[in-house]
């Protein structure tokens, strides 16, 4: 990853949940003031109580706050020693999330060494983390006047410009850490912000749009550009990017900062830097981060359902399943584990227990909606229908238009023969999701061959395949205009499609739908039309 162009999150992930105490403990955990004739007074670093830490961070920590007083105490230490102690402990305590003792560290070190860069360029980030912007400004123009070609400083004096509601003082910083690297992609979206702030919104599309050509991962710019076209009164555009959108930054490479995401050796540093892997589809690394993590922690439930997840993605579905039963095993009440299992379980088809997952994530957790709408259709495939329908329409209460439940609803009406019901619920999700394929899709297989009279329409199940057919063909939507066809009675037109449609499942070495297909084309050839909209084995 170029430098300048890492999307992500840094600090509020750092050490999640090391569950550091506000309260301080006694003065004996005061790193002393050096005693030294002309030497600026400095503050005192107090630890916190640190008995809910990971055993490995507290020692970690223990042992720095150890070095540091040594350090301290002994005669004829220099400043920049002493200062690069402070500035070490500063660390430590900014990535385990303390920052009045970060502060109190970064402060001294600041102190004592004033041409280190790293010290206000922490500081600067420390405050920005607590949304103390003026001093965050304040710190990163002095980290800058030590190293004027900062490319992460830049960005961030920009991004702090921003939050104080002055695009005209961040454009610049912008445009000189572009001078300096054409290639960043957080200088880059930081300007197109800045356009987009100062009331430019054309310039602010077309930084975003250069951002999204040079890496269409970065999710992170669909929310802006779409607000950038909105002002620009691209109503279609914008509401493409909308439905992008993601939470995601664009930021720095900034190796400083990474740095501290990597310093304590705890199982939530591995937690989070797995999550980071998973984000950028690095699975390898995020199974090594998560295993380093369970090393520190065997029985964290979280970093096991992680290493489940990385496993599953990298395509070793065996191995995540044996680990998602442990957890839903060892720790039941983790709903998380119950989904990705029921997931795993409704795709190989054993629906009945992936009903059952789903129904024990729902006990912890009943607002779950994927976990309702997954329980619905392993529900529908096991002939609970009446039960389906309900949690269909417990969605649907609380999520309006969802797509997902409308059309998981109509398929269930489908099932229980309401095949008017079916077709108005259909006919009003597609006027909701006009661009939803599968909406229009079933909508012309059951107006094609619904067994109800009132409901068929070969017409215009034919027009519906046909404008889909635009957008690509698929075997399914093949057989679709077959049964169109039959419909209107040109069975010569029908019984070819369905002869090129089971050539072509041949090829493709699916004996089942060939079977199927093979059916449909007997009814064809003796000019019948079909009645049966899908088959239980292909109902969607």
């Amino acid at each position: 990853m170029s430098r300048g162009g890492r999307a992500g999150r840094l600090m509020p992930c750092l050490a999640l949940g090391l569950l550091l105490c506000a309260a301080c403990s006694g003065g004996s955990n005061a790193v002393p003031e050096p005693a030294t004739p002309g030497r600026p007074p400095l503050r005192d670093v107090v630890l916190p109580d640190l008995s809910k830490m990971a055993a490995s961070a507290r020692t970690q920590i223990r042992e720095r706050h150890d070095t540091l007083q040594h350090i301290a105490a002994r005669p004829g230490v220099t400043p920049v020693e002493l200062s690069n102690a402070y500035g070490e402990m500063g660390k430590l305590l900014m990535a385990a999330q303390y920052g009045e003792a970060a502060e109190a560290a970064f402060l001294n070190a600041q102190t004592l060494d004033t041409s280190q860069f790293r010290w206000p360029y922490y500081l600067a980030h420390l405050y920005r983390t607590r949304g103390e912007s003026e001093q965050a400004r304040a710190l990163f123009s002095r980290a800058l006047q030590l190293e004027p070609d900062s490319v992460d400083a830049l960005v961030w004096l920009g991004n702090t410009e921003l939050a104080l509601g002055q695009p005209d003082r961040a454009a610049p910083h912008f445009s000189r850490a572009l001078a300096l690297e054409p290639g960043s992609l957080s200088a880059r979206f930081g300007l197109g912000r800045a356009a987009l702030a100062g009331q430019d919104p054309q310039r602010a599309a077309t930084l975003f749009e250069d951002v999204l050509k040079r890496d269409p991962t970065a999710a992170g710019v669909h929310y802006p550009l779409s607000q950038a076209y909105s002002a620009l009164g691209d109503t279609r555009r914008a509401a493409e990017h909308l439905q992008q959108r993601r939470e995601r930054d664009i930021l720095p490479a900034d190796p400083l900062m990474v740095e501290l995401e990597r310093l304590v050796e705890s199982p939530q540093t591995y937690e989070t830097l797995g999550i980071r892997a998973l984000e950028q589809e690095d699975w390898p690394a995020a199974a090594t981060a998560f295993r380093k993590g369970l090393d520190l922690d065997p029985g964290s439930a979280s970093l096991k359902f992680r290493l489940a997840t990385a496993r599953n993605a990298a395509g070793d579905a065996a191995d995540a399943e044996a680990l998602f039963r442990e957890v839903v095993t060892t720790a039941p009440d983790y709903f998380p584990a119950q989904f990705s299992l029921g997931v795993l379980l409704q795709a190989r088809g054993d629906h009945r227990e992936a009903a059952t997952c789903f129904s024990a994530a729902l006990k912890q957790r009943p607002d779950y909606v994927q976990a309702r709408l997954r329980l619905a259709a392993s529900q529908r495939r096991l002939g609970q229908l009446k039960e389906a329908q309900a949690n269909y329409r417990q969605v649907l209460q609380t999520n309006a238009q969802l797509e997902e439940a409308e059309f998981g609803h109509a398929m269930t009406l489908v099932q229980l023969g309401r095949f008017r019901d079916a077709r108005d619920a259909l006919v009003e999700s597609r006027k909701a999701h006009p661009d939803a394929t599968a909406v229009t899709h079933a909508l012309a297989r059951l107006l094609a061959a619904a067994p109800d009279p009132q409901v068929r329409d070969g017409q215009q199940a034919a027009t519906l395949v046909q404008q889909l057919i635009q957008k690509g063909r698929t075997l399914d939507l093949g057989e679709t205009l077959a049964m169109s066809l039959a419909e209107l009675g040109e069975f010569d037109r029908a019984v070819a499609v369905q002869r090129d449609l089971m050539t072509a499942a041949k090829r493709a070495a699916l004996p089942r739908v060939e079977a199927r297909l093979a059916t449909n084309l007997s009814r064809y050839a003796r000019g019948i039309a079909c009645r049966t909209p899908w088959t239980e084995d292909e109902l969607p």
